[in-house]
């Protein structure tokens, strides 16, 4: 089953002769559970095709359908909803609350949500992310590969259906993006996590299920990585 489809996604910016066409007519459709990596040059469109699908940005015209809802038919309140329980973000800069300590980070989005985090869930987590023991840790007194461990974890506390990832390894050194990846690829497996994840790098590319690539606005499936 397709958790997420895409469907002649466009989006231009400005208008007349200084129009940029950043996404032209894109489609494509994910499985639930599936991995996917999307590469291509900078201002190649592939982060302006994230923030459609993550409803950050709104296209000039297509379609974007979520477990199959149409999220670009929902009204503000319904999509911010829709997007905090379904969507998780990822993002190269951590964007991490510095007031707040590791657990409490990790458990924002619920809290946002008016509901009470899974303390046993919130456990599982902080074994599998390796930060039991930086639970009440500050984000100053982490390492950068701690910090996007610690992002991963906001993004998985709510079980998102989809985890959209923004050049997650981008401020990390080798051993430590080695690290985050195999975090995102036992979500994929573990937690059936469909995840979109944006890089530059080919070999993390590889390690996706699947490759995409997106080139003057235009989206090419380069195929399955491995079986």
């Amino acid at each position: 089953m397709n958790l997420l489809k895409v469907r002649n996604l466009c989006k231009t910016y400005g208008s007349g002769e200084t129009a940029v066409r950043a996404l032209k007519k894109v489609s494509f459709s994910v499985p639930k559970g599936e991995y996917v990596a999307i590469v291509g040059e900078s201002g190649s469109g592939k982060s302006t095709l994230l923030n459609m699908i993550g409803a950050l940005d709104i296209p000039t015209s297509g379609k974007v359908a979520i477990g199959g809802k149409d999220i670009f038919s929902m009204n503000d309140r319904e999509l911010t909803i829709f997007r905090r329980r379904n969507i998780g973000f990822i993002f190269q800069a951590f964007h991490l609350v510095p007031e707040l300590t590791v657990e409490q980070n990790i458990i924002f989005p619920v809290l946002l949500d008016y509901q009470k985090p899974d303390k046993k869930y919130l456990e599982e987590l902080l074994t599998v992310l390796n930060l039991q023991e930086r639970r009440n840790h500050l984000p100053s007194q982490l390492s950068g590969g701690q910090q996007q461990r610690v992002a991963i974890g906001r993004a998985l506390i709510t079980r998102p259906s989809l985890i959209l990832a923004d050049e997650p390894t981008g401020n990390l050194d080798t051993r430590n993006s080695s690290d985050v990846i195999a975090l995102l690829k036992k979500a994929s497996v573990q937690y059936e996590q469909t995840i979109i994840m944006i890089t530059h790098s080919r070999s993390i590319a590889q390690t996706a299920d699947r490759v995409l690539r997106v080139s003057d606005g235009v989206l090419t499936d380069l195929g399955r990585c491995r079986e």
